[in-house]
């Protein structure tokens, strides 16, 4: 069995049934990935969805703020080893509209009030797939880069991931 070979349990500390859950949840979200793959590519506006759950600090030494109209954080750039941080400024550099979210209900809200064709999102499996419902109904192309830790504080995710979908134009 694939969990074993690969020591998943072991190398994640989940237990057997999260961690076929994972496995099966990476699967989906790539398979998503390649049959939107193309549509994205032609997508004009674009947003990326970050998690603030993978800021390097979840307290006061982060300086971000919440904007509630948004509602998204708006990343102050207070350390330059966050991942949040080194996500903003890649995106932004390759012409992505940006939000830092407390949670996935805020994606409809964010999609309704702009015009997005293309929106890479960055969460956990659970949250992806919901957002992939709401991004099918209203017909915009998504890409997913799951978290590789979930939780509520100290998430992250692969930046290369993240990079090389950023980059697919």
């Amino acid at each position: 069995d694939i969990i074993r070979k690969f020591k998943i349990q072991e190398t994640t500390g989940l237990n057997l049934s999260d961690a076929i859950q994972l496995l099966e949840d990476l699967v989906d979200l790539e398979a998503r990935n390649l049959l939107e793959r193309e549509k994205f590519k032609r997508a004009g506006r674009r947003a990326l969805l970050l998690p603030h759950c993978a800021r390097k600090y979840m307290d006061n030494r982060c300086k971000a703020k919440f904007e509630p109209n948004i509602p998204s954080y708006i990343c102050a750039h207070c350390s330059e080893d966050c991942l949040i941080n080194k996500a903003v400024f890649l995106a932004e550099g390759e012409g992505y509209d940006v939000y830092i979210l407390p949670g996935g209900s805020c994606v409809p809200k964010i999609l309704k009030s702009k015009n997005y064709e293309g929106v890479i999102g960055v969460a956990c499996g659970k949250e992806l797939k919901l957002a992939g419902k709401v991004l099918e109904s209203m017909g915009i192309a998504g890409q997913a880069v799951p978290l590789l830790k979930n939780g509520c504080s100290n998430t992250f995710f692969n930046m290369q991931t993240l990079q090389r979908i950023l980059k697919k134009n």
